[in-house]
């Protein structure tokens, strides 16, 4: 189920989700998208047009999901320690945050339009608590 639809303009060429606890520095070299245990950047479009971030709650149900045809570049477990998931640019300018439940680890996937320097749009699909 689709909970939250953001644009975001992003002055910076990564977008940053996960915990609201501090940023670590994440290291992106010549990948698409990086995580660890709190966070996952993800290389964008910068300064070009709005990047469009559409996050969903599985499990899934009839309506509409994640587009099929983006390509994964993260898949992984990462803490929340609150339950909330912050979404924004790594300069702090803009941020979305969203109460997904109850904290702890949950399965995080990241799907691009086209990953790297050109993607505008990311799909953020959430699963239940591990």
């Amino acid at each position: 189920m689709q909970v939250a639809g953001v644009d975001f303009q992003v002055n910076h060429p990564v977008l940053a989700l996960g915990s609201t606890d501090w940023l670590p520095a994440l290291a992106l070299e010549g990948e698409a998208a990086v995580g660890c245990d709190t966070h996952v950047a993800v290389r964008v479009q910068a300064q070009v047009r709005l990047i469009e971030v559409r996050l969903f709650i599985e499990p899934l149900d009839e309506e509409p999901g994640p587009d099929p045809s983006f390509t994964t570049v993260f898949e992984g477990p990462i803490s929340l320690a609150d339950g909330r998931l912050v979404i924004g640019d790594v300069m702090g300018e803009t941020r979305f945050v969203s109460l997904i439940g109850e904290g702890g680890r949950r399965r995080i996937r990241v799907a691009v339009d086209e990953p790297g320097w050109n993607a505008v749009a990311v799909d953020i699909s959430v699963g239940p608590r591990l």
